[in-house]
């Protein structure tokens, strides 16, 4: 793939969510700088998804997409690293529209090319790097701010070289590989602890998707383990401010410089990234009025947040537990209500985020939170938000439910009388002992684990995998059904979906009544999209 486009940058943003979910507990582990407060490895993975819900649908420019995806950074931009991250975002995208004319074409033509797309994405991110270390008060060596720049030094050779735009991507990965490895040597924190930046590896995680994209080769970055410690008596706590204060500000560019230099004086850790009268503001500090106020004096603060390093109790919500459940359909958001959950609508097709996760979580106003992500995909989702949900003081267990009727045997042992531990270990149980399987039908031709279907095929899913594929449903139900009680089950859950024909969940309720009399069946309408039946065996 040689050339930069809206659907590259769609399919980068996609592949580096995934994989920052993937490495996101790891980089989390290895978060000792500036504070180990443990939640780089999340704040990066909230940036970047805010950053992709704000990438909008439809036919767009490549100048419209990078624009739109670099405001969904700055705007959801979380932590220090968040914030830089979202700073190197926009300030490549903007580079690269600038460069490239066909950008703000909406046909996508090439025409008098200033510079090929090789030299235009090495120069990207040599304005990115520049950029970042601009909007960073005090920058730190050793810090993702060194690993940007060695990626950009390493991109910029390559281009001079005459690469290709994919070799270029493969030069910067690499310097940036190579950079985190010595960011240990560079930093003392690190070195005392054993790690690299972490900050710096979630970076290296974001190039190597855009390589993964850029090659057509899946690449994995593993984010590196700890090493032993070089001074494991050293003291590893956080001896600066004791506040993190973030917020958006209004404010004219010209007014910025002079406010950045202020905040260097209530505190360290100062990063204000943005442009064009909106900016993004971060600031450790222990005089939390005053760096809101230095804000007030040149423009207008909103969406302030403070976080309390030592202490994350100081946000006390109300008592209680709640249990959030992610549904696929109406009469599935029912089910879950009556049985005591709160839900957010999700399923496939429409992945929920973990911003509205943590909205649902906020809402709650509980101390103990239950997520039943009810799909495969989601539990990573779910897992970013309770780590951001445990910073304000909450205990949060995420149940990794893959299917919804996984999730509805564990909302049916839901006990909001007893201990947390306990109401977790047994819903776990519940959702752990049943299989799942569903029935769909094939949009397009395809390979699948049971061979080749095409478009009108019926095809029966067991256990997350397309088991068997037959021309009409109800064999694909029977089909499911048979292989599911095959090993065993006192109870069948059939859930119908939105289109599904009445008579199919009432021929697959006979076939196992005559064949299965030992078992029960109940019959749920869930109304939810592409699978006409949902089915659990307990």
């Amino acid at each position: 793939m040689e050339e930069l486009t809206v659907e590259v940058l769609r399919a980068w943003a996609r592949t580096a969510l995934a994989e920052l979910g993937r490495a996101r507990s790891e980089i989390d582990e290895l978060n000792v700088y500036p504070v180990p407060d443990g939640d780089t490895g999340t704040n990066l993975y909230l940036t970047w998804e805010a950053a992709c819900e704000a990438l909008p649908k439809g036919k767009l420019t490549f100048a419209e997409a990078v624009q739109a995806f670099g405001r969904g950074a700055l705007l959801g931009a979380r932590g220090n690293s968040g914030v830089i991250t979202s700073q190197l975002v926009r300030a490549c995208g903007m580079r690269l529209a600038e460069n490239l004319p066909r950008a703000h074409a909406a046909d996508g033509v090439l025409a008098d090319p200033r510079m090929s797309e090789a030299a235009a994405f090495a120069d990207a991110l040599t304005y990115a790097a520049d950029a970042a270390y601009g909007a960073v008060a005090e920058p730190v060596e050793g810090t993702m701010l060194t690993v940007a720049r060695a990626a950009a030094t390493g991109a910029m050779t390559a281009a001079n070289d005459g690469k290709s735009l994919a070799d270029v991507c493969l030069a910067a990965v690499a310097s940036a590989r190579h950079a985190l490895t010595k960011t240990t040597e560079q930093l003392d924190v690190l070195r005392r602890a054993g790690v690299v930046d972490a900050g710096g590896a979630g970076l290296v995680v974001i190039l190597g998707a855009m390589e993964s994209v850029l090659t057509g080769r899946t690449v994995h970055v593993d984010v590196p383990a700890r090493v032993q410690p070089q001074d494991a008596a050293g003291d590893l706590g956080a001896d600066g401010p004791a506040y993190e204060v973030m917020y958006l500000l209004d404010a004219p560019d010209d007014a910025i410089g002079a406010f950045r230099q202020q905040l260097t004086g209530l505190g360290d850790s100062v990063v204000v990234v943005g442009g064009d009268g909106l900016w993004n503001v971060h600031v450790h500090t222990d005089d939390i009025g005053a760096a809101v106020e230095r804000g007030i004096e040149i423009g207008r603060p909103h969406r302030i947040r403070v976080t309390h390093f030592e202490d994350q109790h100081h946000h006390e919500p109300a008592p209680g537990r709640a249990v959030i459940a992610v549904v696929a359909g109406e009469g599935l958001a029912e089910l879950f209500t009556e049985s005591g959950a709160q839900v957010v609508v999700g399923g496939p097709g429409r992945r929920c985020s973990t911003g509205e996760l943590l909205t649902a979580i906020e809402k709650s106003q509980a101390l103990e939170i239950v997520l039943l992500p009810n799909d495969k995909d989601t539990i990573a989702v779910a897992e970013a938000a309770a780590t951001a949900a445990r910073q304000d003081g909450r205990r949060v267990a995420v149940i990794p439910t893959r299917a919804q009727v996984q999730g509805l045997a564990a909302i049916a042992v839901h006990d909001p009388a007893s201990s947390f531990d306990d109401d977790v270990v047994h819903q776990s149980a519940a959702a752990g002992q049943t299989r799942h399987g569903a029935v769909t039908v094939a949009v397009k031709d395809a390979w699948t684990m049971a061979g080749r279907c095409r478009i009108g095929d019926a095809l029966g899913v067991v256990d997350g995998d397309f088991a068997l594929i037959t021309e009409e449903l109800t064999d694909a139900a029977i089909g499911v059904v048979d292989r599911l009680l095959g090993g065993g089950g006192e109870l069948l859950t059939i859930v119908t979906g939105r289109d599904a024909e009445p008579e199919l969940a009432a021929t697959l309720e006979r076939h196992v009544r005559r064949q299965r009399k030992d078992v029960d069946v109940v019959v749920y309408d869930g109304g939810q999209e592409r699978y006409p039946l949902l089915i659990g065996v307990e």
